[in-house]
């Protein structure tokens, strides 16, 4: 598992999908929600499915990682299912690892690791998330999880900083 200084090498395709990651996690921010994007991209490479936060309505399991496995679990078989990969702008919590790993989703590629949000959080002096900044890979040992990726890491940073009103 790579730690927080480990980064990972991705293809065009990933920056491509990753990029519009980070479009979702922007009009997530502006609806007032917190800044998360994620998208399925199904084993033919098409994007299947893709969500932002949407927890500014009280209900904060609307995390698109968790509604991308809800989606995959109603439209796909458990062949494709597993054959397919979840791009995301940030780590899974352990929630969403976990309904991940129920429905038998394949890889995830996240950009900012789940400490290293934690550890911006506390530089800022913002609340930590409810759930502690558990590795995908400890919550769901048999799913594939890399990240971060260096070349979007500072993206994702600032939005995260825009929403707890904290200028880099």
């Amino acid at each position: 598992m790579p730690d927080d200084t480990t980064h990972t090498r991705v293809t065009t395709t990933d920056l491509t999908h990753l990029r519009r990651c980070i479009e979702l996690a922007r009009e997530a921010l502006e609806a007032g929600d917190r800044p998360f994007g994620s998208l399925l991209v199904d084993p033919h490479g098409n994007v299947a499915f893709e969500d932002r936060n949407r927890v500014g309505g009280g209900d904060h399991t609307r995390h698109p990682e968790f509604a991308i496995a809800r989606w995959a679990a109603e439209n796909m078989t458990p062949d494709e299912r597993a054959n397919s990969r979840v791009y995301t702008t940030g780590e899974h919590c352990p929630m969403c690892s976990g309904a991940h790993a129920w429905v038998g989703l394949g890889p995830i590629t996240y950009i900012m690791s789940a400490r290293q949000l934690s550890s911006w959080l506390r530089e800022w002096g913002a609340p930590q998330a409810p759930t502690a900044p558990i590795p995908i890979t400890e919550v769901a040992p048999n799913v594939q999880a890399y990240g971060p990726v260096a070349e979007l890491v500072d993206e994702v940073r600032e939005l995260q900083a825009r929403q707890h009103g904290v200028s880099l």
